[in-house]
């Protein structure tokens, strides 16, 4: 399933990175024709995931994805140039948003992977989703949750793929998750 994507507005917020109450702080859109044409990454979804129209203009692409614990969602972020920061810090942040079932913090599994001439950073987490920035909470709970993520490194900025959702749809979908990595590629503007 192969589509463009053009320019959003992004807000880090929706990574988890910063909280829109507190500070409201926001990125402004990233410049004119960064992160798309051959400023972009395209990938292969796997044909099981449900493409949606993402639900705010913070999103690159967005899809579903349905299974025996109940939906998941995977979503494809793009902050523009100088914009949202190195894989380690977004490792970390994302794994802050989870728990484990005595409460302590998780620490997310991570390994380097080689997809043609990029090198992604591949992120894993279970346990408890608390969602939130630093794992403060935004929402209900959720646990036996997990993330599987990746960090890819564009022409002109990261991207990011985070797929959340209950852990038996997701630990399924590992080695789809891994199929959309190896398939991410310099150009062409977005999700195919």
């Amino acid at each position: 399933m192969r589509r463009g994507i053009g320019s959003a507005l992004i807000v880090l917020g929706a990574l988890g990175m910063f909280s829109g109450e507190g500070g409201g702080q926001t990125v402004p859109p990233p410049p004119a024709g960064s992160g798309t044409g051959a400023h972009a990454l395209t990938w292969t979804a796997p044909s099981d995931w449900t493409a949606e129209t993402p639900s705010s203009s913070m999103r690159r692409a967005q899809y579903r994805i349905t299974g025996p614990g109940g939906p998941a969602e995977c979503v494809v972020f793009y902050f523009g140039p100088g914009q949202g920061g190195d894989a380690r810090a977004n490792a970390a942040r994302w794994a802050a948003q989870f728990r484990r079932a005595d409460g302590a913090p998780v620490t997310a599994r991570t390994r380097e992977v080689k997809v043609g001439d990029l090198t992604v950073t591949v992120v894993e987490a279970e346990g408890t989703f608390v969602g939130g920035m630093g794992g403060g909470a935004v929402g209900p709970e959720r646990p036996d949750s997990m993330l599987l993520g990746a960090i890819a490194p564009g022409p002109d900025a990261n991207w990011f793929f985070r797929a959340v959702g209950p852990r038996a749809t997701l630990a399924p979908q590992r080695a789809s998750f891994e199929r959309l990595v190896r398939s991410i590629k310099h150009g062409g503007g977005g999700a195919r």
